[in-house]
Protein backbone atom coordinates (compact mmCIF):
# COMPACT_ATOMS: atom_id res chain seq x y z
CA UNK A 1 0.00 0.00 0.00
CA UNK A 2 1.39 3.59 -0.91
CA UNK A 3 2.47 5.56 2.03
CA UNK A 4 -0.31 8.31 -0.06
CA UNK A 5 -3.24 6.10 0.24
CA UNK A 6 -2.37 4.44 3.87
CA UNK A 7 -2.45 8.27 5.25
CA UNK A 8 -5.45 8.55 3.55
CA UNK A 9 -6.70 5.84 5.16
CA UNK A 10 -6.10 6.72 8.69
CA UNK A 11 -7.54 10.40 8.19
CA UNK A 12 -10.80 8.73 7.06
CA UNK A 13 -10.67 6.27 9.93
CA UNK A 14 -9.97 9.07 12.27
CA UNK A 15 -13.21 11.24 10.95
CA UNK A 16 -14.94 8.31 10.86
CA UNK A 17 -13.95 8.00 14.49
CA UNK A 18 -14.44 11.53 14.92
CA UNK A 19 -18.21 11.66 13.33
CA UNK A 20 -20.24 12.40 16.94
CA UNK A 21 -17.84 14.76 18.05
CA UNK A 22 -17.87 16.59 15.03
CA UNK A 23 -21.61 16.88 14.96
CA UNK A 24 -21.44 17.68 18.49
CA UNK A 25 -19.20 20.55 17.31
CA UNK A 26 -21.62 21.66 14.54
CA UNK A 27 -24.53 21.91 16.79
CA UNK A 28 -22.97 23.77 19.50
CA UNK A 29 -21.98 26.60 16.94
CA UNK A 30 -25.52 26.98 15.58
CA UNK A 31 -27.94 29.11 16.79
CA UNK A 32 -30.17 27.12 19.20
CA UNK A 33 -33.31 27.50 16.88
CA UNK A 34 -31.95 25.23 14.61
CA UNK A 35 -30.38 23.01 16.83
CA UNK A 36 -33.42 22.45 18.00
CA UNK A 37 -34.38 20.65 14.72
CA UNK A 38 -31.47 19.22 14.54
CA UNK A 39 -32.50 15.41 15.08
CA UNK A 40 -31.25 13.64 12.07
CA UNK A 41 -34.51 12.85 9.86
CA UNK A 42 -34.98 13.86 6.69
CA UNK A 43 -37.28 17.26 7.54
CA UNK A 44 -34.03 18.46 9.74
CA UNK A 45 -32.29 19.17 6.27
CA UNK A 46 -34.70 21.99 5.80
CA UNK A 47 -33.26 24.01 8.58
CA UNK A 48 -29.82 23.24 8.30
CA UNK A 49 -29.84 24.03 4.83
CA UNK A 50 -32.20 27.36 5.87
CA UNK A 51 -29.02 28.09 8.18
CA UNK A 52 -26.76 27.04 5.54
CA UNK A 53 -27.83 30.10 2.99
CA UNK A 54 -28.19 31.94 5.39
CA UNK A 55 -24.72 31.82 6.89
CA UNK A 56 -22.71 31.52 3.44
CA UNK A 57 -24.28 33.76 0.71
CA UNK A 58 -22.40 31.53 -2.27
CA UNK A 59 -20.72 28.78 -2.87
CA UNK A 60 -17.26 30.17 -2.97
CA UNK A 61 -17.67 31.17 0.75
CA UNK A 62 -18.65 27.26 1.18
CA UNK A 63 -14.92 26.54 -0.40
CA UNK A 64 -12.90 29.26 1.19
CA UNK A 65 -10.68 27.59 3.78
CA UNK A 66 -11.60 29.31 7.08
CA UNK A 67 -14.97 27.63 6.44
CA UNK A 68 -13.77 24.08 5.96
CA UNK A 69 -14.55 23.02 9.70
CA UNK A 70 -17.59 24.05 9.79
CA UNK A 71 -18.55 23.06 6.09
CA UNK A 72 -16.88 19.35 7.31
CA UNK A 73 -19.23 19.37 9.97
CA UNK A 74 -22.43 20.34 8.23
CA UNK A 75 -21.39 17.42 5.62
CA UNK A 76 -21.23 14.78 8.74
CA UNK A 77 -24.98 15.93 9.72
CA UNK A 78 -25.70 15.43 6.10
CA UNK A 79 -24.20 12.29 5.62
CA UNK A 80 -25.63 10.79 8.51
CA UNK A 81 -28.81 11.59 8.41
CA UNK A 82 -28.85 10.19 4.76
CA UNK A 83 -27.34 6.79 5.89
CA UNK A 84 -29.58 6.11 8.76
CA UNK A 85 -32.77 6.94 5.82
CA UNK A 86 -31.25 5.04 3.16
CA UNK A 87 -28.58 2.50 4.57
CA UNK A 88 -25.27 2.38 3.55
CA UNK A 89 -21.65 2.70 4.70
CA UNK A 90 -19.10 5.25 4.80
CA UNK A 91 -16.24 4.48 2.52
CA UNK A 92 -13.53 6.57 1.08
CA UNK A 93 -11.91 6.41 -2.53
CA UNK A 94 -8.56 6.13 -2.21
CA UNK A 95 -7.21 4.76 -5.22
CA UNK A 96 -8.19 6.47 -7.91
CA UNK A 97 -6.56 9.73 -7.90
CA UNK A 98 -8.49 11.14 -10.53
CA UNK A 99 -11.96 10.44 -9.40
CA UNK A 100 -13.75 13.27 -8.34
CA UNK A 101 -14.38 12.09 -4.77
CA UNK A 102 -10.58 11.28 -4.36
CA UNK A 103 -9.87 10.97 -0.57
CA UNK A 104 -13.53 12.22 0.20
CA UNK A 105 -16.11 10.43 3.01
CA UNK A 106 -19.02 8.85 0.10
CA UNK A 107 -21.53 6.74 1.23
CA UNK A 108 -21.95 3.78 -0.86
CA UNK A 109 -23.65 0.25 -0.36
CA UNK A 110 -27.39 1.06 -1.02
CA UNK A 111 -29.53 -1.59 -2.17
CA UNK A 112 -30.72 -1.23 -5.91
CA UNK A 113 -28.15 1.90 -6.22
CA UNK A 114 -24.68 1.53 -7.33
CA UNK A 115 -24.25 5.64 -7.51
CA UNK A 116 -21.90 6.84 -4.12
CA UNK A 117 -23.32 10.07 -2.34
CA UNK A 118 -20.78 12.64 -1.29
CA UNK A 119 -21.99 14.58 1.35
CA UNK A 120 -19.55 17.15 1.15
CA UNK A 121 -20.01 18.09 -2.66
CA UNK A 122 -23.99 18.36 -1.57
CA UNK A 123 -22.88 20.96 0.75
CA UNK A 124 -21.90 22.83 -2.40
CA UNK A 125 -24.13 22.09 -4.72
CA UNK A 126 -27.11 23.39 -2.21
CA UNK A 127 -25.03 26.34 -1.64
CA UNK A 128 -25.25 26.96 -5.39
CA UNK A 129 -28.47 26.21 -5.75
CA UNK A 130 -29.87 27.91 -2.97
CA UNK A 131 -33.54 26.58 -3.57
CA UNK A 132 -33.34 25.60 0.63
CA UNK A 133 -34.86 22.19 -0.25
CA UNK A 134 -32.32 20.99 -2.34
CA UNK A 135 -30.87 18.38 0.29
CA UNK A 136 -34.19 17.09 1.45
CA UNK A 137 -35.32 16.80 -2.14
CA UNK A 138 -32.05 14.57 -2.93
CA UNK A 139 -32.96 12.61 -0.09
CA UNK A 140 -36.36 11.78 -1.06
CA UNK A 141 -35.03 10.72 -4.42
CA UNK A 142 -32.59 8.67 -2.78
CA UNK A 143 -34.72 7.20 -0.51
CA UNK A 144 -37.56 6.59 -3.66
CA UNK A 145 -34.78 4.52 -5.37
CA UNK A 146 -33.72 2.21 -2.46
CA UNK A 147 -37.06 1.39 -2.06
CA UNK A 148 -38.04 3.54 1.09
CA UNK A 149 -40.92 6.02 1.48
CA UNK A 150 -39.70 9.66 2.02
Amino acid sequence: MSSMRSDLLDRFEYWLADMDDGIARLKSQLPREVQANLDLSPDSLNALEAWLLARFPSVQHVLAPEATEEIDGVARYIGETFRRAIGGRWHANVDDPKNAFYGLPLLTGFSDNPTPISPHALVSAAAERRTGSFLRTVLASSMKRVGRRP
